[in-house]
């Protein structure tokens, strides 16, 4: 399904330069602290994971601070090659880099090594959730022109929403009516001289028109503090499903009075938070002390939110408290929160390279949601299954990470093979393929010949191991290929652990 929002990374709002903020103070500020940056990213290719990708040109903006960091979008940096940063009225271009990118919530942080890059900045200090139906006003740097603009709109929304960089993420989001075009990526919200907000997605014109979204404080917060180690770490997740409790006959049959609260639980996840705590039929009355709503809201800050909310602003290793219904009496209960580590084949890769493994033409690739992206239109049935239903099934405790055979490069070699392409592959020599790094020592089983099974499917594929030895020179060479694998995880995780941008262990 083709998102019904895009990300504001390539343009900028529009220039309205009348009414231009909250008084003179607050412009003189944006114009000091609120910056633009040019990035020049590199894009990889998951048809042709050997491949180095595209390389593209783009700006966004992003603002100071304290301790001289800048903060912006991590869409606008994702795959950064050369980074600069330039001030308003300023024709210097300073180098950047990036120090932390939090996919997750869509925001990053980036530093100038050239202290003169900071003379005359004064850090913006952060404010609250702005109200509904009061005005912010959104500073940036429009294409075609290098000076400060700003619109205004009106808060129209207080509510979870989905974050499109991430692929599967859904965060605390700011909905406003301003006249937004694609674009103003990483500008600062601001409203009473404080930023409340990141600019940073909108919704495509045929779906809505003058509406845009910001990421609001507690998001940016979290963010903020989570990095304070060193290192960026996941969000944590409560790993479970729910669903509203508001049917007068279901909280009769769950014997619960209609007194408006709790949701019920459907789905514990194995081998998240919840598990071994939770169970399936569970009423969720309460959490951290918040009555639930039979919505799944509660009141936080005086607005409504998802009871997700709660979790959101903690980190791993904290806890929750709940309240539970279950047998017909209250209980108390306790969890330890962590990240949905099995759910990370929904995550949208950027910085990490595509892993693959060439054999006799044959090209096996871990199924993400990138490899998905490039494949949907032709994907197997049992390969959309398994995509599915890897979390809804829990499918991730017997395969962590599905192994597809995703492409065969034809050659005479191989030419009856090219029908297989796009299936899921199950065994390679009697091997059970539970991740990447499983195939190439399965390959290295077995007598002359290589056999490959598939899930659903009884027709395997037979190669004669010497004669693969033959070809494989030959392959690489027509289809210019420098290495016949490569198997790193990079930042990604299949376990238990942290990371920061360069894929080093926290």
């Amino acid at each position: 399904m083709v998102s019904q929002f895009f990300q504001l990374g390539l343009l900028f709002l529009l220039p309205l330069l009348s009414g231009c903020g909250k008084g003179d103070w607050q412009l003189s500020a944006a114009r000091k602290n609120v910056v633009m940056i040019e990035v020049t990213s590199q894009t990889w290719d998951y048809r042709l994971p050997w491949n180095p990708g595209t390389v593209s040109s783009a700006r966004g903006a992003g603002f100071v601070i304290d301790r001289k960091r800048i903060v912006t979008n991590a869409h606008v940096v994702s795959g950064a090659r050369n980074l600069t940063v330039q001030r308003e009225a300023d024709p210097r271009k300073y180098p950047a880099r990036v120090i932390f990118v939090a996919h997750d919530c869509d925001l990053a942080m980036i530093e100038v090594e050239d202290s003169e890059f900071y003379k005359g900045t004064t850090d913006l200090q952060f404010g609250e959730i702005p109200n509904l139906e009061s005005v912010v006003s959104v500073y940036g740097f429009p294409i075609g022109g290098d000076r400060l603009t700003v619109t205004r709109g009106v808060v129209s929304r207080i509510d979870y929403n989905s974050y499109t960089h991430s692929g599967r993420e859904s965060h605390l989001a700011i909905q406003i009516d301003a006249p937004i075009n694609p674009g103003n990526s990483g500008g600062p919200v601001m409203q009473d001289n404080r930023v409340v907000g990141v600019a940073f997605q909108g919704f495509r014109g045929d779906v809505a028109q003058n509406v845009g979204y910001m990421i609001p404080t507690p998001v940016i917060r979290r963010f903020l503090q989570d990095v304070e180690d060193g290192a960026y770490d996941h969000y944590v997740d409560i790993a479970i499903r729910w669903m509203p409790l508001e049917n007068p006959a279901m909280r009769n049959y769950y014997q619960r009075p209609n007194d408006g609260l709790g949701v019920v639980i459907t789905d514990v996840y194995s081998e998240g938070s919840s598990d071994g705590v939770l169970e399936k039929g569970d009423v969720l009355l309460a959490i951290d002390g918040y009555p639930i709503e039979s919505d799944g809201s509660v009141r936080l800050d005086g607005q409504p939110v998802q009871l997700e909310e709660i979790v959101e602003r903690k980190f791993a290793g904290d806890t929750v408290g709940l309240e539970v219904w279950r047998n017909q009496k209250m209980e108390k209960k306790t969890i330890t929160l962590r990240p949905a580590e099995m759910f990370s084949m929904y995550e949208s890769l950027y910085e990490e390279p595509p892993r693959y493994v060439l054999y006799g033409g044959l090209v096996f690739q871990p199924l993400t949601a990138n490899l998905m992206a490039v494949m949907i239109s032709s994907a197997d049935l049992r390969l959309r299954q398994t995509y599915t239903l890897f979390g809804q099934d829990q499918l991730y405790r017997e395969t962590p990470e599905p192994v597809i055979l995703s492409s065969v490069l034809p050659d005479r070699s191989n030419v009856y093979l090219t029908g297989l392409a796009g299936q899921v592959v199950r065994e390679i020599n009697g091997k059970k393929i539970r991740t990447l790094a499983d195939v190439m020592p399965a390959l290295e089983l077995g007598g002359e010949r290589t056999v490959i099974r598939f899930e659903g499917d009884q027709r395997p594929a037979v190669l004669k191991k010497r004669e693969v030895d033959q070809v494989m020179p030959r392959i690489m060479t027509q289809y210019g290929i420098s290495q016949p694998h490569r198997t790193e995880l990079g930042g990604r995780r299949l376990a238990k652990g942290s990371w920061n941008r360069d894929g080093e262990a926290k």
